[in-house]
C-alpha cells in the first residue's frame, strides 16, 4: 500500500515458496515496449474464463467496490483515463452495473452468465504475452511500539524529511540541496549511517527486523503501552530500487531455499541481531510514513480490504478497476497451511515499489500475523483479468433482477 502502495506492495518475501514452486526463468518484472498497453480483449468466448467458482463468496467485494467509485468521483482521477479504449465513464459504469448485479442477488452459474451477456473481459499479457503473472502477497503487520524512545523501543520508523522533493504524481525526484539542485536521495545504508534523519522520528519499535517489515510492507499498526493501536502509512520512498534480502540470505547459505519463510526470517535474526543492518543495508530502498486515521489505505487513498485489494504497477494497468484474479494460493487451516487453486474478485487499488509491469500482482492478505504467513507463502504465477461494461451498455441497463436486459442494438440506439 503505498501501499501501502508506494506500499510496497511486495511481501516481506518476494522470493519464499517460489523457490520450489515457481519457474525462476521467467523475467516476471519484463517491461513492455513502449506504447504497449498490459491489457488485451478477450475476442474468442472459449478464452474467457468461467467465473463461476469466484461468484459464490462475494463477502466485502461490495465495499471495494465503493471504495473504487469513490476514488473515481475526484477530478484527479480523470488524468489517468482513457486506458486505452477504456474511459473515465466506461470504468464508472462498469463498477456500478457490477454492484448492481451483485446486489440483485445473483450467485455462481447465473452471475457468471450474467458477466458474459454485460462484460468485455481482458486479460494481462503478463510476462511472456501469453498472460503468465507472477502473483505474491502483502499485508499490514502489527507491532508494539511507543511515541517515544525508550530502553525497550529503539528503533524508529521516520516522517518524510523536508529536502525530499516529489513530482506531480508523487514520483520521487530526489533530495534538493541548499543551492536548490536535485540530486539522487542516498540509499538506505548511507541513510542509517548518518543523522540524516535525526528529529524526524515517527514512532518507535522494539526490533530492527519489525522496522525493515514495516518498510517493505508500507504500513503498519503500532500498539502504545496505552494499548491504542497507531496506524502508519507510506508517506514517501527515497527513490532507490528495491532489493529482495529473502534473496541475499538463500545466496549466502543464512537460510536454506526451501525453509525460507517470514518466520523463519524472523527467527534467523532473532538468533543473530548482529546481522540485521548488515542485510537490511543491501536493499537500497528505505521508505518513510506518516500517522493515519482509520484503516491501511492503497496508493488511491481508499481502505483496502483482504482479498479484495491488489497492487500492480500503475503505469501500466487502469486505477480501481474490477480484477478477476486466477492462481494459486495458500489457505490456514487448523494451522496447517495449504495450497489451492483460487479463483476471486478483486479492485486494483494499491501500487507496490516491487510490483513492476505486466507479469506481477500483488494480493492484499489483511492485518496481523496470519496475515503475514499467508503473504509469506504467496508466490505462484497465474492469469489477471479485468471486466469492463460492453460499450453499449450502460450501468442503466443492467436491471436489478437480471430480466429483461436491453438488447445491445436497442442500448447502443438509445444512446447507450
Amino acid at each position: 500500500m503505498h501501499k501501502i502502495v508506494f506500499a510496497m506492495m511486495l511481501a516481506v518475501l518476494a522470493y519464499i515458496a517460489g523457490c520450489r514452486t515457481a519457474p525462476q526463468a521467467k523475467q516476471y518484472d519484463r517491461p513492455l515496449p513502449p506504447g504497449e498497453l498490459a491489457l488485451v480483449k478477450i475476442e474468442n468466448p472459449a478464452d474467457i474464463p468461467d467465473f463461476t467458482d469466484g461468484s459464490y463468496n462475494l463477502a466485502n467485494l461490495r465495499d471495494s467496490i465503493n471504495n473504487s467509485l469513490n476514488y473515481l468521483k475526484k477530478p484527479s482521477s480523470r488524468q489517468f483515463f482513457p486506458y486505452g479504449d477504456i474511459t473515465h465513464d466506461r470504468a464508472v459504469e462498469s463498477l456500478k452495473a457490477f454492484g448492481k448485479l451483485i446486489d440483485s442477488g445473483l450467485r455462481g452459474q447465473e452471475l457468471n452468465d450474467a458477466i458474459g451477456e454485460y462484460f468485455d473481459v481482458y486479460m494481462s499479457v503478463g510476462c511472456d504475452r501469453q498472460g503468465t503473472v507472477l502473483f505474491t502477497g502483502y499485508y499490514t503487520p502489527i507491532f508494539e511500539g511507543s511515541p517515544t524512545t525508550t530502553e525497550k523501543f529503539q528503533f524508529p520508523l521516520y516522517s518524510q524529511p523536508e529536502d525530499l522533493v516529489k513530482g506531480a504524481n508523487g514520483e520521487i525526484l530526489g533530495r534538493q540541496d541548499t543551492d536548490g539542485t536535485i540530486t539522487p536521495y542516498p540509499p538506505r545504508a548511507e541513510i542509517e549511517k548518518s543523522d540524516l534523519l535525526q528529529g524526524k522520528e515517527l514512532i518507535w519499535l522494539g526490533d530492527p527486523f519489525e522496522v525493515y517489515i514495516a518498510q517493505v510492507q508500507g504500513s503498519a499498526k503500532v500498539r502504545m503501552p496505552d494499548e491504542k493501536l497507531t496506524t502508519v502509512g507510506y508517506a514517501a520512498s527515497n527513490g532507490q530500487e528495491y532489493q529482495s534480502i529473502a534473496k541475499e540470505l538463500v545466496k549466502d547459505g543464512a537460510i536454506p531455499a526451501e525453509k525460507m519463510s517470514l518466520s523463519t526470517m524472523i527467527s534467523y535474526f532473532k538468533e543473530h541481531p548482529d546481522l540485521v543492518s548488515a542485510y537490511i543495508q543491501r536493499n537500497p530502498r528505505y521508505i518513510f510514513f506518516r500517522k493515519k486515521q482509520g484503516p491501511p489505505r492503497g496508493s488511491i487513498n481508499e481502505p483496502v480490504i483482504a482479498m479484495r485489494t491488489i497492487a500492480t504497477d500503475k503505469s501500466v494497468f487502469p486505477r480501481a478497476c474490477l480484477t478477476y484474479i486466477s492462481t494459486t494460493l495458500p489457505r490456514l487451516i487448523n494451522g496447517q497451511l495449504y495450497h489451492d487453486a483460487y479463483g476471486g474478485f478483486a479492485l486494483d487499488q494499491d501500487t507496490g515499489g516491487a510490483i513492476r509491469a505486466a507479469g506481477r500482482c500483488d494480493v492484499y492478505m489483511g492485518e496481523g500475523d496470519k496475515a503475514g504467513q499467508l503473504a509469506g507463502h504467496t508466490y505462484r504465477e497465474g492469469r489477471l483479468y479485468y471486466l469492463f461494461l460492453k460499450p453499449f451498455y450502460k450501468d442503466s441497463h443492467i436491471m436489478p433482477e437480471h430480466a429483461g436486459a436491453t438488447e445491445p442494438s436497442k442500448a447502443y440506439a438509445s444512446g447507450g
